[in-house]
């Protein structure tokens, strides 16, 4: 409230910051009907630690193919886009996990027909004779039509140098790509400096793949934070001497060798907690009411054995 030099008050309300994030919080609001796939995907993901990228790009990639078939309603040239991708990160960083909601999104959005997911490896693509590897890439390649083909460690297809039969699984894979460019997705996946060296077995991979995603290893916080949401997940609580424990470990890891400590790790990690935690409460003859029973302690985490 100001006071004039006359009798006259004015009164200012300042509320611009708050206008402000209103909206923006406005402008991400999507409507649930007509937006379901992606609001469906992001709720997915919101279960996921980490991911900030991950979600960004999979908001971008809906907002592409929403707007080219606005386009084509309104009479307009769509662009065929090329949704084959790359996956790079280290194990345990959710690379399956997040290509399995990007097959359904995409399906949701009549993008692929079918939208079933063909999970494969190096086994299902390479022969041991002469001639039998492009059959069986072809063949494959079939089943996938209509969904996504996701190959998870793919730089074992190059392991073998140069007279190994993956390289012919690979220029299958290019050719495949090229001749029938919109009738599956292929997503490759594997370790960031192995998937270096298997992109430079074909001059024509690299170029087949616009769209990159990088996995990053978890931080000391978000391990910590996992290993929280899982062990409640499992009907468990941890007392704050474990949560501290666990949070110095987590942090140490974060910054030890080149090793990485993922989703993978803290899942086993909680594993062996609970075994330990298991003996502890048999072999102290403890009370079984569900306190103890639910109950994780910091003797149940030993670091050495980690």
């Amino acid at each position: 409230m100001i006071q004039t030099k006359g009798r006259d008050k004015i009164q200012i309300t300042i509320n611009s910051a708050q206008k402000g994030a209103s909206l923006k919080e406005q402008k991400n609001e999507l409507s649930s009907e007509q937006h379901y796939p992606l609001l469906k995907a992001e709720k997915s993901l919101d279960t996921m630690i980490g991911m900030k990228n991950i979600k960004e790009f999979i908001r971008e990639m809906y907002a592409l193919v929403y707007v080219n078939q606005c386009r084509e309603n309104a009479s307009l040239q769509p662009t065929q886009q090329n949704l084959h991708m790359l996956f790079i990160g280290n194990p345990g960083t959710g690379k399956t996990t997040v290509a399995r909601i990007m097959a359904d999104m995409l399906k949701d959005m009549k993008v692929i027909e079918k939208g079933h997911f063909i999970e494969a490896e190096r086994a299902d693509l390479v022969g041991e004779y002469i001639g039998q590897t492009a059959q069986k890439t072809r063949n494959l390649i079939k089943k996938a039509e209509g969904g996504i083909l996701f190959i998870d460690e793919a730089y074992s297809l190059a392991r073998g140098g140069e007279k190994d039969f993956g390289r012919e699984a690979v220029d299958t894979l290019v050719k495949a790509m090229e001749d029938h460019q919109h009738k599956f997705i292929l997503i490759l996946a594997g370790y960031p400096e192995e998937m270096k060296r298997f992109l430079s077995l074909n001059p024509g991979l690299p170029s087949r793949f616009p769209n990159k995603l990088h996995f990053h290893d978890f931080t000391g916080m978000q391990m910590l934070e996992l290993f929280r949401r899982m062990t409640k997940e499992k009907d468990y609580q941890c007392t704050e001497e474990l949560i501290g424990k666990m949070r110095t470990h987590f942090h140490s890891i974060s910054y030890s060798e080149k090793k990485s400590h993922n989703g993978r790790y803290v899942r086993n990690l909680i594993e062996r907690v609970i075994r330990r935690h298991a003996l502890r409460i048999l072999e102290n003859e403890e009370k079984m009411d569900k306190q103890t029973l639910m109950t994780l302690e910091a003797a149940d985490f030993i670091i050495e054995e980690c």
